[in-house]
């Protein structure tokens, strides 16, 4: 499984770029009546890639006194219960979710956009080497956060898994996820038969689902080949910042308006499309996560350098400020208060003032 010609065909479907689609292993985008679209098998429109496991989803343990039965899996990890089950479902449905596209409105497009942003980034850790170790872990772990959090999942799920080394693993039983969902595909495609009433899919279809999960799982960890945002005319500059963190992260240390300038000219390109507007939020939210993150106060820079152009100000501290959250947890961990920063929140639009200034 490719998934670089995946996310290509991904990041094409889901920002209308009109490019030729190409073939990929096992799986083809098919557009839905909502205006979504999902993963089908190749030359089968009736089964999608997160529909397989539907009908497997574990009873909801929490709803029973004393629940009577037995995870499906407990042969191969004594550990687990009927509770800790549902968690790692769920974890599975989260992972597997990650390469749909969903319609687009006002309620879901920051965590549609912020769960697509953290996947991205979880797959550049690794490669970034003018991060300490320090660092990357705890990048990491603030993705994943987010990657879970902007899903969503329930707060169990959420604070059920860590890392172990590279390794995502369930902390309360410590079962490292990886192997657990290589058992679980291979018990289901061993045991067909024996779910012909749930499962409408071939062994080699499961297999099939089982190599992108793993793949999926794989970027997540940092274990696979980083993923790069696929290029456009005009957009070369910032998508060489996105796709290597270290040369942000050079150029920034070298010379931090170098990096405004690039900015500055994005602003100045008056072309706009939906992918373009895409990166352009990626960019800044790369500058919160790598820049930010570590060092707050440098948003004075930022400001300094963009005030004498109020306008193109205003929207880039407004873009920073309300097309995620990264930044709020930033300044909740660091016990930041923005109110303090007259010179940023003179550009707040009521928006930002809303979240921000309650």
């Amino acid at each position: 499984m490719k998934l670089q010609l995946l996310y290509n065909e991904y990041i094409n479907i889901k920002f209308k770029r009109g490019l030729q689609s190409v073939q990929t292993d096992c799986f083809e985008y098919s557009l839905l009546e909502d205006d979504s679209a999902e993963l089908f098998f190749v030359n089968r429109n009736n089964e999608s890639f997160i529909e397989w496991m539907y009908e497997l989803q574990p009873r909801d343990a929490n709803y029973t006194m004393n629940p009577d039965w037995e995870p499906e899996l407990l042969a191969f990890f004594e550990h687990l219960d009927v509770y800790d089950e549902l968690i790692l479902y769920y974890l599975l449905f989260t992972i597997n979710k990650t390469m749909s596209i969903v319609k687009i409105n006002p309620f879901n497009a920051m965590n549609d956009f912020m769960k697509n942003y953290c996947f991205f980034q979880l797959a550049q850790l690794t490669d970034a080497a003018r991060l300490t170790d320090e660092q990357r872990h705890q990048l990491r772990d603030f993705f994943f956060f987010f990657y879970l959090y902007t899903h969503p999942v329930n707060e169990e799920t959420l604070y059920s898994f860590s890392f172990s080394g590279q390794d995502l693993v369930h902390t309360k039983t410590n079962i490292n996820m990886e192997h657990y969902f290589s058992i679980y595909h291979d018990y289901y495609s061993e045991n067909l038969d024996k779910y012909r009433d749930k499962l409408f899919i071939a062994p080699h279809e499961i297999d099939a689902c089982r190599n992108l999960t793993m793949e999926l799982l794989r970027s997540i960890e940092g274990k696979a080949p980083k993923l790069s945002m696929p290029p456009e005319e005009g957009l070369e500059v910032v998508l060489q910042l996105i796709n290597d963190v270290d040369y942000l992260l050079h150029i920034y240390s070298e010379n931090k308006t170098t990096l405004f300038g690039i900015i500055r000219d994005f602003l100045s390109d008056n072309r706009s499309n939906s992918y373009r507007d895409h990166c352009f939020s990626t960019l800044l939210q790369n500058y919160v996560s790598y820049i930010l993150y570590f060092k707050f106060d440098e948003i004075y820079d930022l400001v300094d350098y963009f005030k004498s152009t109020p306008l193109w100000c205003k929207m880039i501290i407004n873009k920073i400020f309300t097309d995620a959250i990264f930044i709020q947890k930033i300044m909740k961990q660091n016990q930041i208060d923005i109110a303090e920063y007259k010179h940023v929140i003179e550009f707040f639009d009521e928006e930002a003032r809303r979240i921000y200034l309650k």
